[in-house]
């Protein structure tokens, strides 16, 4: 029961009543309550993104380096030799016969090595002669034709001969003491040996290109020889007067 002022009279409400007004008052209480909450997530939601980014480092390539032309001329010396021993011994060997050869030294040009030692190559046989009755040596002839390089033919020019030691002396000194037996002295067979110097030359001027960057093989100054002084003598004592 509640009592109305207005109308200066009570009136009794109902239980349902009671219980509508108390839902309706907790509804409003629960509004005010979670506005602030809903505010919140509005200005939350409404607030800018700031992206986080990580530095990424970038590899700078090398600058290339600057190269300068060398020309190894034409004529320029190089010392072969041959990979395996030749020999006109047991008539085994034949003109045009191909043999492997190797640079010995290695060819320099403005203090910069053009042509490594050990560089590969070919010869040819181009003549040869066995060795024969009365002191008669074996000969050959032989020329150089190429190095290999970086997969290409360098020519070469140049060629080398080769004679056995002759007996032609010893002949004649048999034909006198025993006549006809003396054509069974033969003289000896001609041999180019591993590790035997042969001077070969570049046929054709060489082009290459060398990093600015690149150590120069430094070579040795001469210098003189110091001459030792003569040893100076040491003063004699003289024996005394009497």
């Amino acid at each position: 029961m509640f009592f109305d002022k207005s109308c200066g009279t009570s009136s009794w409400a109902t239980g349902r009543e009671i219980s509508v007004m108390l839902r309706t008052t907790f509804a409003v209480a629960a509004v005010i309550v979670a506005a602030p909450s809903v505010a919140s997530a509005q200005d939350a939601s409404s607030a800018p993104t700031v992206a986080t980014t990580s530095a990424v480092s970038v590899p700078v390539a090398p600058a290339a380096p600057t190269m300068r032309q060398i020309v190894l001329p034409p004529n320029s010396e190089v010392v072969v030799t041959p990979n395996d021993t030749l020999t006109t011994k047991g008539k085994k060997l034949k003109e045009g016969y191909k043999f492997r050869i190797s640079t010995v030294f290695d060819v320099m040009q403005d203090g910069y090595v053009m042509i490594p030692k050990g560089t590969m190559g070919e010869g040819t046989v181009t003549w040869m002669t066995n060795k024969g009755a009365f002191g008669k040596s074996g000969k050959m002839e032989v020329s150089f034709d190429w190095l290999e390089m970086a997969g290409k033919r360098v020519s070469l020019t140049g060629n080398h001969r080769q004679e056995g030691e002759g007996n032609t002396g010893a002949t004649v000194g048999t034909a006198v003491a025993v006549g006809v037996f003396s054509a069974f002295v033969t003289g000896r067979s001609a041999t180019i040996a591993n590790g035997q110097q042969l001077r070969a030359r570049t046929a054709e001027p060489l082009n290459f290109m060398i990093p600015d960057s690149a150590a120069r093989v430094m070579s040795g100054t001469l210098v003189s020889t110091p001459v030792a002084s003569p040893a100076q003598a040491e003063p004699v004592a003289m024996p005394a007067a009497n």
